[in-house]
């Protein structure tokens, strides 16, 4: 039967578009039809394939409307060729999709927010995956960053909670999106169904070694990280409530194996975190897969990749076999980001004649990626692009295309993060000067109270060389347009203020101080400056107000020296207002306690993008002087007997220069990572 028209059997409503009803009805039929004699063929084997996407965040098509240029290493419509191709090679699949869909390109952005699509409409991302047939999906984080009436609308229509017509019928995602930890505070019943049954028929060996098809259930549920309820509060609080995943599924699982559910197949928007259990974790996966009844888990929403064959893999933590491909014995996979990987998990099958089983020592978690080696130029060689995908959204993508190039102003210097993890504000400033400009003026106008606060604003670079030597915000001297400032500013993230004081603003700085590793100045051998902390959690002020050293030969937590505001040692008690994002103002306890919503004095309606593109509206003529020089921190000095190095775009020393960072230098073209990156060398004596 066709993948995306399989039927359902669910808790609570219903997300079926309408127009599938009658082509799932009679395609249940004709499945049904393989079940007669089923019990004559106990003993018989099949594999089922789980095919996994994972947070594609609308990478449709292999474009960067960031840059304006195709970029073969991710998207969508080269992971679409990995699934035919899986396809041809397994009789039996289930293709399902682990959220963070929905957001996260300009493309999404014009759907969502500039032209926003009407009811009758799909998203283009969900048109896209609708020519490859999904059987399910769940919803990831950035689901919810649009509001839960646009959430609505997407997936079809029928959501009972505050704010939203659960009458409206719209085009929806195409197939069944399930969420078993999300719930409606109107209803007191989950957003969307918690699952979906699937009934599918199997191909399989019969035990006189003969082809027979016989009829299988599938479990499919779903759960998102509870870090909801802070990212997108504005939109959240009072109207849904989430649960624990473990929870969820100690409730839903055995409802599914109770309703005949063959095998339970777990789609977590979350990762794994060896930290003691709590239901508001954000990356359960090593509590989840010890919840009896699941037979495969799906992850995602940290990006990365399980299971991993590197000699350092991401995740050692007890339980996790990256050689076996499971978590606690349960096979999983993770398959990257943004299309870059499909997650395949070869479930081994036994049909005891009634049901079937899942042998999970002999099934097999693997990613196969869309880059499949290089050539003998050592360049990248990726899988090509399926080609019925472009063409399904070419209006919305050229229309997209024709949005971002609207000028707003230009610039006299290289706007860049490439060597921001070292000093240089050059891409960072003028995302701080326009929070800054902005908190200041509600400020003046609509809070009177914190009127004579000192406001200061800090942002990090939010693309710092992740994904790779093409991860990097970098704008060239010229006119600049809408896409430039998407690309100074990634995340649809909104404008928030704080109050905290000077000790606070020590400790805010120490926490962001954890991206570089402990330098030993006696070691000989080549140290690397950073380490795993991510690059967009490395806040930092970029004003002459602000000035700080950072003393990466000390341990974390004891890193900031001379911190002054305006020429004097920062006074612990006097209470400063801090212009960042809802993420960092909600959810960054672990950098100082007031940072878990506390502290928040104005949570703004307005991203933090659109503030960039409206200040440089109203300021054209971005310079260096006035918008990229102003260096609020430096390394301490230190004299060191080895190399301190890092990584970062490919001979890209001109642009350090240009900086004024005159103690960096190029070590390598190529450092070895094969991710199309430079080695650089830091001299700390300078």
């Amino acid at each position: 039967m066709p993948a995306h028209l399989s039927p359902l059997t669910i808790s609570g409503r219903t997300a079926w578009p309408l127009h599938a009803l009658g082509a799932a009805s009679a395609a249940l039929l004709a499945a049904c039809g393989g079940s007669d004699g089923a019990s004559d063929n106990a003993g018989a084997t099949a594999t089922l394939a789980v095919l996994e996407t994972t947070d594609l965040h609308f990478n449709v098509r292999s474009y960067d409307y960031f840059k304006l240029a195709d970029d073969p290493s991710y998207g969508f419509e080269r992971t679409a060729t990995l699934v035919r191709q899986a396809r041809k090679e397994f009789p039996n699949t289930l293709l399902v999709d682990n959220g963070d869909t929905i957001q996260g390109t300009a493309l999404a952005d014009y759907e969502a927010v500039v032209k926003a699509i009407p009811c009758n409409q799909q998203l283009s991302m969900y048109k896209a995956m609708g020519a490859l047939g999904f059987d399910a999906g769940t919803l990831g984080n950035h689901e919810f960053n649009y509001g839960l009436p646009f959430l609505n609308q997407v997936l079809g229509g029928g959501m009972d909670v505050e704010g939203v017509d659960a009458r409206q019928k719209c085009a929806g995602s195409g197939y069944p999106a399930v969420l078993a930890n999300v719930y409606s505070s109107k209803t007191r019943q989950p957003l969307v169904q918690p699952y979906t049954l699937i009934e599918k028929t199997l191909v399989a060996t019969g035990p006189d070694g003969k082809e027979v098809k016989l009829p299988i259930k599938v479990g499919v549920i779903g759960f998102t990280t509870p870090g909801i309820m802070n990212w997108d509060k504005r939109y959240l609080d009072g109207k849904v409530y989430t649960e624990g995943a473990v929870e969820s599924a100690t409730k839903y699982v055995p409802e599914l194996r109770a309703k005949g559910a063959d095998i339970v197949v777990a789609l977590l928007h979350g990762g794994l975190d060896a930290g003691a259990y709590t239901p508001t974790m954000e990356n359960p996966g090593l509590y989840l897969s010890k919840v009896s009844g699941i037979d495969a888990m799906v992850m995602g929403h940290q990006h990365s990749v399980f299971p991993d064959t590197a000699a350092t893999p991401a995740y050692s933590q007890p339980g996790v076999d990256n050689k076996a491909g499971t978590i606690n014995g349960v096979p999983a996979v993770m398959a990257s980001s943004w299309g870059k990987a499909l997650g395949v998990i070869s479930l081994k099958m036994k049909w005891d004649g009634k049901a079937w089983s899942v042998d999970k020592s002999a099934s097999k978690s693997e990613l196969r990626n869309i880059q499949t080696g290089k050539d003998a130029a050592g360049k990248a060689v990726y899988v090509s692009a399926d080609a019925t995908i472009a063409p399904l959204v070419e209006s919305q993508h050229q229309a997209t295309i024709g949005y971002v190039k609207t000028p707003i102003g230009s610039t006299d210097f290289r706007m860049s993060t490439l060597f921001a993890d070292v000093g240089d504000p050059g891409a960072i400033q003028i995302v701080n000067q326009a929070q800054q400009a902005y908190v200041s003026a509600y400020i003046q106008a609509n809070l009177p109270q914190y009127k004579d606060l000192p406001v200061l604003s800090v942002s990090a670079p939010f693309k710092s060389g992740f994904q790779g030597g093409a991860d990097y915000t970098d704008v060239a001297t010229g006119p600049l347009a809408i896409f430039n400032a998407a690309d100074l500013y990634l995340y649809p993230n909104t404008v928030y203020a704080v109050k905290v004081n000077g000790a606070d603003i020590k400790n805010w700085l120490e926490a962001a101080a954890k991206r570089f590793n402990q330098i030993d100045p006696a070691k000989t051998s080549e140290q690397q400056l950073i380490g795993t902390f991510p690059g967009y959690n490395f806040d930092m002020f970029t004003s002459t107000d602000v000035q700080y050293e950072i003393d990466v030969t000390q341990p974390t937590g004891s890193r900031i020296r001379n911190l002054a505001y305006k020429g004097q040692p920062i006074d612990t008690a006097q209470e400063f207002v801090i212009a960042t994002n809802n993420y960092r103002a909600t959810s960054g306890r672990s950098f100082i306690d007031k940072l878990d919503g506390s502290g928040t004095i104005w949570a703004s309606p307005d991203a933090n993008r659109d503030v960039v593109i409206d200040y440089i509206r109203k300021n054209p003529s971005v310079t260096r002087t006035a918008n990229g020089a102003a260096k609020s921190w430096r390394f301490a000095k230190a004299a060191t007997a080895g190399p301190v190095v890092f990584s970062s775009g490919a001979n890209a020393l001109a642009v350090a220069q240009a900086a004024g960072l005159a103690n960096i230098s190029l070590l390598a073209a190529d450092d070895g990572s094969g991710k199309g990156t430079s080695k650089y060398r830091l001299d700390l004596s300078k």
